[in-house]
């Protein structure tokens, strides 16, 4: 997608938001709700359109079928793609192998987070050897 299509998908966006508002003839916490939730369309619109840029389609594709298992997963790594792009780490487009490589990366990171609890046994573990 180039910048004149995601501008004009903004605007419609954009629109039919201001509809949905306009119609609701709300009270006065509703502009203010109104603004949140404009402003949480445009941080996701500069979300996706950041993704776009540094994704690969097919890899687009696997993140979007990882948001439909899980939706927490699929936002952590796109908060590590976009904060590898605004560091610019990244020299060029992610594929889709690059990303399972994300994947394992992060899942390995995950698993050395376990804790492992070690019980002390019973003071007297030794009486079965009193026989």
């Amino acid at each position: 997608m180039d910048d004149a299509e995601l501008d004009q998908i903004r605007k419609a966006r954009l629109e039919q938001l201001k509809a949905q508002g306009g119609g609701s003839g709300g009270g006065g916490g509703s502009g203010q709700q109104e603004q949140q939730q404009r402003q949480q369309q445009q941080q996701e619109d500069a979300r996706q359109h950041i993704l776009n840029q540094i994704l690969h389609p097919e890899a687009a594709d696997r993140l979007g079928r990882i948001r439909l298992v899980k939706e927490s997963r699929a936002a952590d790594i796109e908060n590590r793609l976009i904060t590898l792009a605004q560091t610019g780490q990244l020299r060029q487009k992610v594929t889709e192998a690059q990303l399972k490589e994300l994947l394992n990366a992060m899942s390995e990171s995950k698993e050395e987070e376990k804790i492992v609890v070690n019980r002390r046994k019973a003071w007297d573990d030794d009486d079965d050897l009193d026989l």
